[in-house]
């Protein structure tokens, strides 16, 4: 490279260099300045010198560019820059992507040879297709970084059982689309054309010369050629326009398309249409689908190992009969739904599926309600099966592993993101379904059974539920696959329920058997337990006074007294250890607390607590180990006692739960969720009370809560039954209050579905996916749904009678025919619906008292006098027993009825007989019949009655019914009744006065007085229709009344089966009507910018999205917005007072604002949430409690600026953590980075310490 020209050195740039002399190794320090010719040092003595270099370039460019004062003068700046000019290219503007190939080209070879004869091209299917287009299987993967948690952005895989779109539902216009008819009425010349194409087929071409082909004519003839039968009116022309000659032509079978070697022989070759045979008649019934199919699990598997010679899985035991046949249909591939009590062995069905995953190398998702019950699985799956990984909201263990184990809420945040572990997923195990019952989260389950693709198989496993059929059933239904159900009832260890009545060591004796071990419920032990409470209650009374404390708990002494003496009874009783179930966490650290004096535990067994609770706290920080919640739970363990809440710190509750596992603690005092799926069975279970509190009052337990619970007793292979405890401190329970709740049924499993703004937005940013569908295939619309294909099959079957109908006359006379059938349907419509609020008043039913004179409508009767005998005192089904004036029966027959006589033809309606102006009379001799009646029999309630003798009528007509006494006469009294109803019908011949629901019986309700005076006005109008006068009347009445029917019929199942019966489809509209006000979506319904980042967001995403947009989080500190934010998902109501800096109440007054002005928008719009219960749902009881730990403040300083238990305060900073990662994956949708490192610096300050401690179970 050419040298540069460097300015010379400064005075303090001293020539130096060692000199080498020779080759000794000697050196000497020289100067010389530079030569002419720019040598610098070093030089050397070696004869040709040392190697041609240059100075270092960095050094040059700073000496050059950045130490010359003569390159970069003061004041001519010009060149203190380059400018490099871009070069404009218009061309790469038009440059676009070239599309997927769509066909290749595939070799055609010499099956022998294998020589290649030629090529043709193929086409290609599914190409171009991507995670961001397609619903498709066969798309392309995604970024390795989003193959487990997919992204928001990406389509969901389609759901299985879930119908693609018909071509009905694709060629559906919109209402700006024009509607062109493409077959009639075509132009042939094109607007302002003069000449145009005509594209009718010519006949004459086929009649050209052999050997002449012209193209108009052999277009003509493909343009002709049918390629099947047509319909059969088609056929009906075809055969008339021959002469009319049908029943000659014999039906052949329609001509097929034969292959032909050249054009000419298609041309020329004669083809004659030929007629289709009709169609077969449809089966009258459609066959019923059998989605749930019940398996038989009373008789023994004797060939399971013949069909299984090499299982998956071997256990050490022998496995029972309900788990061989859910492993002989897992092997099968089919879905399963285990029913089972608790510890009956439901998770060996888990383990089989998860090892024939791994033996089929696929994938296995297990679910559970709870992420304690997550850790516990992910410990006893990875000691069995190794590779075993955790999905939580905060831990992510092993996500490449065969086994995932993860919360509900996750699988559906996979499906609806497009997650690629959804490709090679075979197994999705669903525990504890029982829990779809929850109010708050159930509809996750529903959910996800709904976007299950239709490759993978489920496992149900629940508890016993009565409706397991039911459930499978409908699973079945939306994934169009059968699921088999297998249910036991029987128990491993059976149960022994007692009642507890002791509080001394005196009564600690007083233990009384109420359901014994076969299920036989003992009176003889509660009448027991009843009178051995009363003689202590008369004997303290005597001694102490009559006064008693009534309310439960009434004083810690005598709970103390009473689990004294029932701890030291059992423990003689070799019946520990003890799971108390107590459904209050204050109650559960008090009783803990009172046993001071109870020691359970022996020297090694404490050591060994000792030793283990000290390796567990190991890895706290020292202040952590020193908390008031540690020291007082290691003291409570090392004697045996321990306490299980979620006010506990996470990691002492594990440490509780392995040392109860272990056997070291004999007593557990724990509240429900214990009993949650954890298979931690006790020797003894004991309810502290039977009443819970549910969020809204006190309320006994559910046959279903309290099975649950008490399943935790008996150890299957320790015990041979389990025993189950309730004590009765200040009185003992109804008798039937225990029965229902230890004998009655368990809770059916019920659908919690609902609409939240996440579940639609993400479902409208896929237009193939439909927000209506999720709703049909919910588990509340399955009763209204299930039988779809038979109203399918009706509506089939309707339009072919509808079809076959004459046509009704309506020229002439006949003209206001149909009008006239409008108002009397209107008219009878009306009359019903007044009649039935007549009888669901007080004041009706007053009047419609026995000796009320009534008119009688119905099959039977027409307009036929009638008074009430006595009326029913059921409300829901009110029937009248009535005698009703009707011909009198020939011998031994019954009473004929008032439409005269035994005619099968339906009766006409004339205008005097719907005014009932006239009454009906009998032709011969007068008779009677007494009949049930209903609301709607009852036409008119007359102002008249007669004093009847209503109960020697009822006597007389029973004793008549018995065979010797069924020719006698009838009574007198009957006999008067129907004389009387006979004067009055002969009186009343513009018919009798009537009472006027709205002015004598007082209905003032909106809906009865819009009906009668639509009622007067119909009666009005009805003299003034002329076609009753007409001869044809009859006849065209019931021919359009018989229509009007059918299409009343075909409407209503055209109803069913439409979306318009959704029941959840009103609060959808005002739901998407709320998102297009807020712009989250547009009147199209595409989703928006804002609706994007509202699918980031897994709760509370209008509030989030809201607050990110209005910068409100930007604006603060990284600590401020977190402890604002823990607002969503504070729990605890605490009562101390928070010192906040004004900052954060700013913030607290914003974010009321922010719901407040959301709540009053979904108001606006229909929905029905109050704007009050909207705003109170945002807790802000822990906002400077998570702002001091954000600080770094330790947690037992922040743990003393409140009243909420610590459990509380982990579960909640743990949950914020989740809050901040939405909220960030927000940040990064809409491009702002101030946020998004501000909600990472967030997240990385409340992790740490014992807050965010690993859990035992995944160490």
């Amino acid at each position: 490279m050419e040298r540069m020209k460097l300015p010379p050195r400064g005075p303090l740039e001293l020539p130096l260099a060692a000199l080498e002399l020779g080759c000794a190794g000697r050196f000497e320090l020289i100067t010389r300045p530079e030569g002419p010719a720019g040598d610098t040092f070093p030089l050397c003595t070696l004869p040709h010198g040392l190697p041609p270099h240059a100075m270092d370039l960095a050094s040059e460019l700073e000496r050059r560019f950045l130490a010359s004062p003569e390159w970069l003068p003061l004041h001519r700046f010009q060149r203190a820059h380059r400018v490099w000019p871009r070069e404009k290219d218009v061309q790469s503007l038009f440059q676009t992507d070239a599309s997927p190939v769509h066909a290749t080209l595939r070799a055609e070879r010499d099956p022998t040879t294998g020589q290649i004869l030629a090529f043709r091209e193929a086409p290609l299917d599914n190409m171009g297709l991507s995670a961001k287009n397609s619903l498709s299987f066969q798309r392309a993967p995604g970024p390795p970084a989003q193959a487990l948690r997919g992204s928001s952005t990406n389509y969901p895989f389609w759901p299985g059982g879930m119908d693609e779109p018909s071509l009905e539902q694709i060629s559906a216009k919109d209402h700006l689309e024009e509607d062109v008819d493409f077959e009639n009425d075509l132009l042939t010349v094109p607007p302002g054309w003069k000449k145009g194409v005509d594209f009718k087929p010519q006949a004459a071409a086929l009649k050209a010369a052999p050997g002449l082909l012209p193209l108009p004519g052999l277009l003509g003839a493909l343009d002709a050629f049918e390629l099947g039968g047509s319909s059969d009116e088609e056929e009906k022309r075809k055969l008339k326009g021959k002469g009319g000659k049908e029943e000659e032509t014999p039906p052949a079978p329609p001509a097929a398309l034969q292959r032909a070697d050249s054009l000419e022989e298609l041309v020329l070759k004669e083809v004659t249409p030929e007629l289709q045979p009709p169609p077969q008649a449809a089966p009258l019934q459609p066959p019923k689908e059998q989605w749930a199919i019940p398996v038989d699990v009373s008789s023994p598997v004797d060939d399971f190992y013949k069909r299984i010679p090499d299982p998956a899985f071997r256990w050490p035991f022998e496995p029972d009969v309900f788990q061989k046949q859910a492993i002989l249909h897992l092997e099968q591939r089919r879905s399963v739904f285990v029913a089972a009590h608790t510890s009956a062995g439901k998770t060996v069905v888990a383990e089989y599926a998860i090892a024939l995953a791994q033996k089929h190398m696929t994938r296995t998702i297990y679910t559970s309600p709870i992420k304690a019950l997550s850790n516990q699985k992910f410990r006893d799956f990875k000691s069995t099966f190794g590779d075993v990984g955790l999905l939580t909201g905060d831990v992510q263990l092993h996500p490449d592993a065969s086994c995932l184990i993860m919360t509900t809420e996750i699988l559906r945040s996979m499906l609806y993101n497009g997650s690629d572990v959804i490709r090679d997923l075979e197994w999705v195990i669903f525990d504890e379904v029982h829990y779809i019952n929850d109010a708050e989260r159930g509809v996750v389950w529903e959910e996800v059974l709904i976007m299950l693709p239709d490759h993978v198989n489920i496992i149900l496993l629940s508890a016993t539920v009565p409706n397991t059929l039911e459930f499978a059933d409908w699973i079945g239904r939306i994934k169009r696959k059968q699921i088999y159900v297998i249910s036991t009832v029987r128990r491993p260890v059976p149960l022994e329920h007692h009642l507890y009545t002791g509080n001394s060591q005196k009564t600690q004796h007083e233990l009384f058997l109420l359901v014994d071990a076969r299920g036989n419920f003992l009176t003889k032990g509660y009448y027991a337990a009843v009178e051995a409470k009363k003689e202590r209650t008369s004997k303290h009374a005597q001694t102490f006074g009559a006064k008693q404390p009534l309310h439960p708990g009434a004083g810690l002494g005598q709970d103390k007294s009473v689990w004294l003496s029932l701890i030291d009874a059992l423990r003689k009783r070799d019946q520990l250890p003890v799971v108390a179930f107590t459904f209050s966490r204050a109650r559960c650290d008090d009783n803990a607390a009172a046993l001071t004096t109870v020691d359970l535990t022996t020297g090694a067994e404490k050591s060994e607590v000792h030793v283990f609770f000290q390796k567990c706290i190991a890895r706290l920080k020292g202040s952590d180990r020193q908390l008031p919640q540690v020291l007082h739970m290691v003291e409570l363990l090392k004697r045996g006692i321990g306490v299980h809440h979620s006010g506990i710190l996470p990691i002492l509750k594990e440490v509780v739960e392995m040392l109860f596992s272990k056997g070291l603690v004999k007593i557990l005092f724990a509240t429900e969720t214990f009993a949650m799926g954890v298979n931690m069975p006790a020797r003894t279970v004991v309810f502290d009370s039977v009443r819970k509190h549910d969020g809204s009052g006190f309320r006994d337990l559910l046959p279903g809560e309290y099975i649950q619970m008490a399943g935790r007793a008996g150890r299957r292979g320790l015990d041979t039954t389990g025993m189950v405890i309730i004590l009765c401190k200040t009185h003992v329970p109804d008798m039937a209050d225990l029965h229902r709740m230890m004998l009655g049924k368990p809770t059916q499993l019920q659908s919690q579905f609902r609409l939240t703004y996440t579940m639609i937005l993400n479902l409208l940013r896929v237009e193939a996916l439909r927000v209506e569908d999720m709703m049909k295939r919910s588990f509340s619309e399955f009763h209204s749904r299930k039988d779809s294909q038979a109203h399918e099959h009706a509506i089939a079957q309707l339009s072919r009678r509808l079809a076959a109908l004459e046509e009704v006359e309506t020229g002439g006379q006949l003209g206001d025919l149909p009008e006239y059938c409008r108002a009397v349907q209107e008219m009878q419509q009306t009359r019903r619906l007044i009649q039935r609020r007549i009888v669901e008043s007080p004041s009706g039913l007053k009047t419609l008292a026995p000796g009320r004179v009534v008119i009688v409508n119905n099959q039977a009767h027409r307009n036929a006098l009638g008074v009430i005998l006595q009326v029913s005192s059921d409300a829901a089904t009110r029937t009248f027993t009535t005698l009703v004036l009707c011909e009198k029966s020939p011998e031994g027959g019954t009473p004929a009825g008032g439409a005269g006589g035994d005619s099968p033809t339906p009766e006409v309606p004339f205008p005097d007989d719907l005014l009932l102006n006239k009454l009906f009379l009998p032709e011969g001799p007068c008779g009677h019949a007494v009949e049930k009646l209903g609301p709607c029999d009852i036409a008119v309630i007359t102002a008249k009655a007669l004093r009847v003798n209503a109960e020697r009528i009822l006597e007389d007509v029973k004793k008549r019914q018995m065979p010797r006494f069924r020719s006698d006469p009838p009574g007198p009294s009957a006999v008067q009744a129907a004389q009387e109803l006979l004067r009055l019908a002969e009186g009343g011949a513009g018919g009798l006065p009537r009472l006027d629901p709205v002015g004598t019986l007082q209905l003032k309700e909106l809906e009865v007085v819009e009906g009668a005076v639509r009622l007067r006005r119909l009666e009005e109008a009805l003299p003034g229709f002329q076609c009753v006068h007409s001869p044809r009347f009859p006849q065209q009445y019931l021919r359009l009344a018989e229509r009007l029917r059918l299409r009343a019929e075909l409407d209503h199942l055209r109803f069913l089966l439409s979306d318009q019966s959704l029941l959840l489809l009103p609060e959808y509209q005002q739901r998407v009507e709320v998102l297009r006000a807020l712009r989250y979506v547009d009147a199209a319904g595409a989703v928006q910018l804002a609706g994007r980042v509202a699918c980031e967001i897994s709760s509370h995403e209008l509030l989030l999205t809201e607050l990110v947009f209005d910068n409100l989080l930007t604006e603060l500190r990284p600590e401020e917005s977190v402890a604002l934010l823990s607002c969503l998902v504070c729990q605890g109501r605490s009562q101390a007072e928070p010192q906040l800096p004004s900052v954060l109440r700013q913030g607290m007054e914003r974010i009321r604002a922010v719901a407040e002005r959301i709540a009053l928008l979904q108001r606006e719009c229909g929905l029905r949430e109050s704007v009050e219960d909207f705003v109170a749902q945002y807790n802000f009881g822990l906002v400077e409690v998570v702002y001091e730990w954000a600080r770094g403040v330790p947690f037992a300083e922040i743990a003393r600026l409140t009243d909420v238990q610590e459990g509380i305060i982990v579960r909640c900073i743990q949950r914020l953590d989740e809050t901040c990662r939405d909220v960030r994956n927000a940040a990064r949708v809409i491009g702002e980075p101030t946020l998004h490192a501000k909600m990472e610096e967030a997240s990385n300050l409340i992790k740490r310490d014992i807050v965010f401690a690993a859990s035992l179970y995944t160490q």
